[in-house]
């Protein structure tokens, strides 16, 4: 059960979801004329190096692979749906991470850094000595906020729904495996919608312990303020990563039960009831990554 804890995963894209093992992974789409369209590839190298078994230096390196990941998999399934045979790989593939990753850094940690600094600047104006620290805690309750936020503003969109249907279906199938459960979408609907790997509880994980870091960091000046929200990114997320792993391997524990509660309870935002045909496609996602890690050795 542990190997398979901590071994599968998956992402909800454009009426579809891609499920990732160990060696492979798939994407199985919902094609314009209904049917189920597949495709499947081996994983990058860097999954199966030494990097990949250090702890915390894993994390930053496998999660910029993982996003690149994701991209790839939105953009074959945008293809499906269109009929379009363009492709977005290389060099345009990373280019469009990037400035997605800039501003997304841009957003949740260096606004909310600029306005707690600015805070920070107006209480000590009169008095050194007062509000040192309500800057940072302010800044951290404002990235906590724009998370929360940014995620409920969009869940009102017809396609993000839809979205979030899909990611409600890769949950349930991961579970109903997981739990030793027939693959069929009547019995796989029976299953919880939350998920402990989730990657919405990584994006809570970290903002949780950018408020905590940051905090103690105490006041700088706002350049410097600037630059470590943005150098100890990498760091976050490794320790993020690494404590998502933990929860996920001793979720028998009452402790680790409550402390993921508030990352179950978030992704009441990210995850819908998703229909039977949804759940099909994501069982079928699932079974073909399975094949492809079995074919892969």
């Amino acid at each position: 059960m542990e190997d398979r804890i901590i071994t599968y995963g998956g992402q909800a894209v454009i009426e579809g979801v891609m499920m990732r093992g160990q060696k492979a992974y798939a994407v199985a789409m919902r094609a314009p004329d209904g049917s189920i369209a597949v495709h499947t590839e081996k994983l990058a190298n860097v999954y199966q190096s030494v990097i990949a078994r250090i702890p915390f230096l894993r994390g930053s390196i496998l999660l910029w692979d993982a996003l690149g990941l994701g991209m790839r998999a939105l953009t074959l399934s945008a293809n499906t749906q269109t009929g379009e045979d363009e492709k977005l790989e290389g060099p345009a593939l990373y280019l469009t991470l990037g400035l997605s990753l800039a501003m997304g850094v841009g957003l949740f940690f260096l606004l909310p850094a600029g306005l707690g600094g600015w805070a920070e600047h107006v209480l000590t104006k009169n008095d050194p000595t007062s509000g040192l620290w309500i800057g940072n805690l302010l800044e951290g309750v404002l990235r906590l906020v724009f998370l929360i936020g940014y995620i409920w503003g969009i869940s009102f969109m017809p396609d993000v729904k839809r979205l979030f249907m899909y990611h409600g279906a890769e949950h349930k199938t991961i579970n109903a495996f997981e739990a030793g459960a027939e693959l069929t979408p009547e019995i796989v609907a029976n299953y919880p919608i939350e998920h402990a790997r989730c990657g919405t509880a990584f994006l809570l994980t970290l903002v949780l312990l950018s408020i905590l870091v940051f905090t103690l960091l105490g006041p700088m000046p706002i350049l410097w303020r600037l630059v470590s929200r943005i150098l100890f990114i990498p760091i976050l997320a490794g320790i993020a990563l690494e404590y998502i792993r933990w929860t996920a391997n001793h979720l028998d524990n009452p402790i680790v039960q409550l402390l993921i509660k508030p990352n179950l309870a978030l992704q009441h935002l990210t995850t819908r009831t998703p229909d039977l045909s949804m759940l099909e496609v994501a069982i079928q996602s699932f079974q073909s990554m399975r094949k492809a890690e079995q074919e892969a050795g």
